[in-house]
């Protein structure tokens, strides 16, 4: 059922919804090709970030706008799960199975998450900018790399407050404020930012974040290091060498432990390697294709 309430295919071009646990839940698709759930990160980050033209000129892509993001509704709780029973939904919908599944950032956190539970469901698994754990191992190396960015690049004023905007957005009271500052913050996620500031110019002024409320919070940590080795379908891991989050030890991390997965480093990305270096980003999803 599209938006309109108009039946449709739910793998037709465009903007689709439908209810589940009585919340509503919005997906976008684009593109041709086998079918590529991709699921995006924050978690709160609007969907259309992770949009790639190289993705979709190789899978029809279905975008999931995860609950409490843009039209999909806002549920009662916020934890993993809840993401996962809906990307679960989302999936069912389609009448597609199996389906390959993409996840960035947080976003790989509920992909892996679903495909431990649902293997049958996962064609493949395209594990991008992410981790296997949410804990300390994640944040001590992205604080000591946020720590030391003004350093780096002294001669750039707006360099000099990008620590400070990160922390505040973690605090941030609403989807305005959080955005605003989460946008002053995202130079970190960049391999070379500054360099290239008019080209992604767009893409900064087009970042949107929904604030989680202050009741979110997940019961039982994220950590698949001791299961990754129960995911045997194809998978692909894709890290941005300069990625200060979910970087190349972490990307090695996932390699190493899921059997058969293939790594591929984007040399010259950070955390966004879909906006910085488009082509290697989509070939580097495509290898799921050829296992």
């Amino acid at each position: 059922m599209g938006v309109a309430g108009v039946d449709v295919s739910p793998l037709a071009q465009g903007v689709h919804e439908l209810r589940f646990q009585g919340v509503r839940q919005a997906y976008h698709v684009a593109g041709q090709g086998p079918v590529c759930v991709a699921h995006p990160g924050g978690p709160g980050l609007y969907w259309s970030y992770l949009r790639s033209a190289e993705l979709e000129s190789r899978f029809t892509v279905v975008y999931v706008e995860p609950v409490g993001t843009g039209g999909s509704g806002r549920p009662a709780g916020y934890d993993l799960a809840t993401y996962v029973r809906f990307l679960g939904a989302v999936i069912d919908h389609l009448g597609q199975e199996p389906v390959y599944l993409l996840g960035h950032s947080a976003g790989g956190f509920v992909a892996q998450s679903y495909a431990l539970s649902r293997p049958d469901r996962v064609a493949g698994l395209i594990l991008y900018s992410t981790a296997p754990t949410a804990g300390p191992d994640l944040w001590s190396g992205a604080s000591a790399a946020l720590a030391s960015y003004p350093g780096n690049h002294p001669g750039i004023p707006e360099a000099q407050s990008v620590p400070q905007a990160f922390q505040r957005a973690l605090a941030a009271p609403d989807d305005a404020s959080v955005s605003r500052l989460f946008a002053e913050a995202v130079p970190v996620y960049f391999a070379d930012f500054w360099a290239r500031r008019a080209e992604f110019a767009p893409f900064v002024s087009g970042i949107r974040f929904f604030r989680e409320p202050a009741t979110a919070s997940d019961p039982v940590p994220f950590d698949t290091r001791e299961t990754l080795g129960t995911l045997t379908m194809p998978t692909v891991i894709i890290t941005g060498r300069h990625d200060f989050l979910c970087g190349p030890r972490l990307g090695e991390f996932l390699a190493e432990h899921i059997p058969h997965a293939r790594m591929t480093f984007l040399e010259h990305s950070g955390h966004f390697g879909h906006v910085e270096e488009p082509a290697a980003f989509g070939n580097a999803a495509a290898r799921i294709l050829h296992p």
